[in-house]
């Protein structure tokens, strides 16, 4: 393709395109993967869900289909403490809902958990060798970091806030993502847990590029062409791109994601930490509507979630995290080679010069 205004990104990373589909828990295939890499993009593995053999499978799938450039993504959280009192307090929150839809509420609560990036996560780096690894929630210790930078990955992280992404570049990320608050799925924050401080994507690129050496990615509300030129025109030297994901064939969500992304209105999306502890932004249902979509009774992440899994099972729809960005009525039915070409090909054409 024609040469772009900014190919820092495509420099340092060895893609073709500055696009970055996003590691989405919820949503992302290997087959996703391949086909972004192979379209030119970064195609991005979120390890988080995986266990450590689903994680050597899914690379050696990916390996196997593509040479291309891949990025594998982690959440770096502290676990948290038990705290059985608010695990009960939780639950009592949501036994009206468990005599409703006949699920056992004397059960034993199902385990939510989600691990950190660690020792063995690092040993599969070190295994497979991808050209980028990214990290949610700051970043890892610093052995850890260090052992990671040392197999000549490029390392990317989110920065929420101004102050974020200047710690980022201070403890050795070579490039940052901007997370606008139109992201879908989990905040990256992680120095402040004060969503009112949380900022827009259009505020957060040009500081963050003003405030830091490295390239910036912009992330959050940008789902098609205009999307990007915008970007561009704030600084980012390229895009990280999810929900429009989606929407490909190559996604695997349930029936009640697939239909809620379909249906549901811009304006119908929130932050919420139901479902896991931790706020993150998705399409609004009936447990968002009736606790509010933030309860400070919901354990810390990444456990809050148990609880609702008996639910789930009864109304999927009713108890499900439907993650989703803001920008889900621009989501095209379309698959993932197909649409990650033609966001590339229709935001070069608005950049040319007349």
């Amino acid at each position: 393709m024609s040469t772009w205004p900014d190919t820092r990104i495509l420099d340092l990373l060895g893609i073709e395109l500055p696009i970055i589909q996003a590691p989405m828990a919820v949503g992302t295939t290997t087959a996703m993967v391949i086909a972004a890499s192979q379209a030119g993009a970064l195609g991005s593995l979120p390890a988080a869900a995986l266990s450590i053999e689903q994680l050597r499978q899914a690379l050696s799938e990916i390996r196997q289909a593509s040479t291309h450039p891949i990025n594998v993504n982690f959440f770096c959280h502290q676990p948290p403490q038990p705290d059985p009192a608010r695990d009960r307090h939780w639950k009592a929150l949501l036994e009206p809902y468990y005599r409703e839809l006949g699920a056992d509420y004397d059960a034993p609560t199902p385990v939510s958990n989600r691990e950190p990036f660690n020792e063995a996560a690092c040993q599969v780096i070190e295994e497979f060798h991808p050209q980028v690894v990214s990290f949610h929630f700051g970043l890892p210790q610093k052995d850890l970091l260090e052992r990671v930078k040392t197999t000549g990955a490029k390392v990317l992280s989110s920065a929420t806030t101004v102050e974020e992404a200047i710690w980022l570049e201070q403890h050795g990320c070579d490039a940052i993502i901007a997370m606008g608050i139109e992201a879908g799925g989990h905040r990256g924050l992680f120095l402040s847990d004060d969503l009112n401080t949380q900022i827009g994507l259009f505020a957060l690129v040009p500081q963050i590029v003003d405030a830091v050496s490295v390239p910036v990615i912009a992330a959050g509300g940008i789902g098609d062409a205009r999307g990007i030129v915008a970007a561009f025109a704030l600084g980012a030297s390229a895009v990280q791109i999810g929900t429009a994901y989606l929407f490909t064939p190559e996604a695997n969500v349930t029936p009640s994601h697939y239909h809620a992304l379909r249906h549901a209105q811009a304006s119908e999306t929130a932050l919420t930490n139901l479902f896991t502890g931790r706020p993150a932004r998705g399409i609004v249902n009936r447990v968002m509507r009736e606790l509010g979509p933030i309860n400070q009774a919901a354990p810390a992440f990444p456990t809050a979630g148990g609880a609702l899994i008996p639910l789930k099972a009864k109304d999927e729809a009713g108890f499900s995290n439907l993650w989703s960005g803001q920008a889900l009525r621009l989501g095209k039915d379309i698959c993932t080679y197909d649409l990650t070409r033609q966001l590339a090909e229709q935001a070069l054409a608005k950049l040319k010069p007349n």
